[in-house]
């Protein structure tokens, strides 16, 4: 018992045969299963469930006991009792079957339908009748109520023949049709559809004998080459059909709207064959001649399909369960279950344990004697100078191959893989027996190294709070495996890594530095007796002063980008020496002013990082004070804020006296020029006088 699984959804192939290509000889064919060392060992669901050529067509009767299916060669007709699932009997034609049907609820009365115009009617003893119609025929349906056997064929004609009196009644005829492929009977109201070649639909009712409405089915489909004749018909409900084109597509119809409540593409551009419901399932199952498609009529989802090794001609499904059997262009007849579908009949509910039992087994290859290689395999293999040779056959995207064949030549390839693998276990070995003499057993993990090297030194630090952090991040548990399983590793090339790309170069520029061993010279006599700021900081590491030139190198660019807008007078600048005043605005009771004296520091959001460390004597000794005075006015009143900020060193007062003395004479001296410019407009502007008359 062969399983595939499509769409999560496992088949069971229960015909026991072996999985062989098609284009293998009949020779190669037969002596394949031969070969096979457990070929005795195959469960068979029904024995003798073969042809000796083709099977055409199969069906089950209506008490579920009886298995008949026609074939050639010699056309002939078997009778397989599932009871004991065996053959009971099989009868001989003079011709090919087309299609039959079960009159009865066992195999007592049959009516066959052959490719010469003959209709045989068997009763249980054997061929009771022969007679003849006057086309050929493609499809035959049996009505119960009147007893009346309709064929259809090449011809316009519906012939009904009464089994009660054993004669032709007269045809219904249509008059849009040139032939008809198709037809059915809905068991509810007894409703006659047939399907026309033309893609039309023809409902006729048996109570009038006349036409009751047309259905255009073909006008519904996309864009075909041509008409797509309507193939195959099948009711669910009283009101729910389904249509089978020519074209490979299923329309669901309402019968009393015109627009199809659904369209089921098979994608394969093969006639379509056969449909059936399953109404617990709420499936569709429409055949054509390369697959069954299981798919949900609510929302054309393909549930699963079962694909044929080589064309189908029928189907049936045991109604309410996962059971279905097929007649194929192959001796097998094969039978397929499918528990997602449902359970399986009584008479062979022993399946429902074969199938738990080889539940968890891997799914079948797609042939067992060959396998699929891909060209960049073959290449691997050193097989690709077997292209176009019969050794190989090409099959989509790659070839298959034997799997003797490709068994050698994968031993050959990997002829060395074992020595390999010989020499690391045994260099391994040696290495956990004999340790290192130098042994150098650090603290640091394995993964992340750098940032539980940053941890422990942060851990050691006087800040108490990130201490606290970085202890609780090195000995948490929840925080174990960031540095223990090399998935939490950091990734150095990732894109949010690499945003931080500018604190991480000051990081390695201070680990660089710290590797150098920069040494600070001490200062110089003459400034000893200065007085600077540097003596605060002067435990600053280099990177951090670089850090401090970086920001003021930044404040200064701001400071030029906004002197245009506001004024041209210089950052250091005496008291009270520069303010803006409101020239583009003529209007006096809006002003304003801005004094601050010099040697303002209005940098109180980001202290000097050292600064705390200095003890407090030490900082009021060397820091001086200033006060500064911002006034505003406008036209209510005037206000003014008074603080307090820190000065600049003596050194740096005298520099800023010196700067403030000079901008003092240029800017008195840019005024004596612009006094000496200016030109009275005294005589440019006229009086005019405005005397009343």
């Amino acid at each position: 018992m062969l399983v595939t699984d499509i769409n999560n959804v496992k088949i069971y192939n229960l015909s026991g045969g072996k999985s062989i290509p098609e284009w293998l000889t009949d020779r190669k064919q037969k002596k394949a299963p031969k070969k096979n060392a457990d070929a005795d060992r195959h469960i068979e669901l029904i024995q003798d469930f073969d042809m000796p050529g083709v099977a055409s067509c199969i069906a089950i009767s209506d008490d579920g006991q009886y298995i008949l299916a026609t074939g050639t060669y010699k056309p002939r007709v078997k009778c397989f009792e599932v009871s004991n699932l065996s053959l009971k009997f099989e009868r001989c034609f003079d011709s090919e079957v087309e299609k039959f049907t079960i009159l009865s609820e066992d195999y007592s009365k049959l009516a066959f339908l052959h490719a010469d115009r003959y209709v045989e009617i068997h009763a249980a003893a054997g061929r009771h009748y022969r007679l003849r119609i006057p086309k050929f025929g493609r499809d035959l349906v049996y009505h119960r109520p009147t007893c009346d056997l309709l064929f259809v064929g090449t011809s316009p004609e519906i012939y009904r023949l009464n089994m009660e009196r054993g004669q032709f009644l007269l045809p219904y005829t249509s008059t849009t049709a040139s032939a008809i492929d198709s037809v059915t009977i809905n068991p509810e109201h007894q409703l006659i559809c047939v399907g026309t070649q033309e893609g039309r639909l023809e409902a006729w009712d048996y109570r009038d004998k006349r036409c009751c409405g047309t259905l255009d089915v073909a006008a519904n489909l996309p864009s075909t080459n041509g008409v797509a004749a309507v193939t195959a018909l099948q009711f669910k409900t009283g009101l729910t059909l389904a249509a089978g084109t020519s074209s490979g597509h299923v329309l669901l119809f309402d019968i009393r709207a015109r627009t199809p409540i659904a369209i089921k593409d098979h994608l394969n551009q093969l006639p379509i064959k056969k449909i059936r419901f399953q109404p617990d399932q709420k499936s569709v199952y429409s055949l054509d001649g390369a697959m069954l498609k299981i798919w949900d009529e609510a929302s054309l989802k393909q549930k699963a399909c079962i694909e044929s090794r080589s064309n189908f001609n029928d189907f049936a499904h045991f109604p309410g369960s996962g059971l279905f059997m097929f007649a194929q262009e192959d001796t097998k007849m094969l039978p397929y279950y499918i528990p997602s579908e449902g359970p399986a009949p009584k008479w062979c509910s022993f399946l429902d344990n074969l199938v738990e039992e080889i539940a968890s087994e891997t799914v079948q290859n797609v042939y067992d004697d060959y396998k699929f290689v891909t060209k960049q395999e073959l290449a691997d293999l050193k097989l690709d100078h077997l292209e176009g040779t019969p050794m190989l056959r090409a099959y989509m995207h790659g070839f298959f191959i034997n799997i003797r064949l490709y068994n050698k030549a994968k031993a050959v390839s990997d002829s060395f893989a074992f020595d390999n693998f010989r020499k690391d276990k045994i260099r391994k070995q040696i290495e956990e027996s004999r340790p290192a003499r130098l042994q150098i057993k650090s603290a640091l993990p394995k993964v992340n190294r750098e940032l539980a090297q940053h941890l422990i030194q942060e851990e050691h630090m006087s800040n108490a709070k990130r201490s606290a952090i970085a202890k609780g991040l090195l000995g948490d548990d929840r925080f174990k495996q960031m540095f223990d399983n090399p998935d939490f590793e950091i990734d150095k090339e990732a894109e949010d890594y690499r945003l931080l790309s500018a604190v991480l170069k000051r990081a390695d520029r201070d680990k660089a530095r710290r590797k150098e061993k920069i040494v600070v010279t001490e200062p110089n006599e003459e400034d000893e007796g200065k007085s600077t700021d540097d003596d605060l900081y002067s435990e600053k590491s280099e990177s951090e002063k670089e850090d401090e030139e970086e920001e003021q190198e930044e404040e200064k660019d701001v400071e030029m980008d906004a002197k245009p807008a506001y004024s041209k007078v210089k950052n250091n600048r005496p008291d009270k020496s520069w303010a803006r005043e409101e020239t583009d605005h003529e209007d006096d009771d809006k002003e304003f002013s801005l004094t601050v004296e010099e040697g303002a520091n209005f940098d109180i959001m980001q202290p000097a990082k050292k600064i705390q460390s200095v003890s407090l004597g030490k900082r009021v000794n060397k820091l001086e004070h200033a006060t500064t005075n911002v006034q505003f006015q406008n036209g209510v009143g005037r206000r003014e804020i008074t603080f307090t900020t820190t000065g600049r060193s003596s050194s740096g007062k005298n520099a800023m006296d010196r700067e403030r003395a000079r901008y003092q004479s240029e800017l008195k001296k840019h005024k004596e020029e612009r006094r000496q410019v200016i030109r009275s407009a005294k005589g440019v502007i006229k009086k005019t006088i405005f005397k009343k008359h």
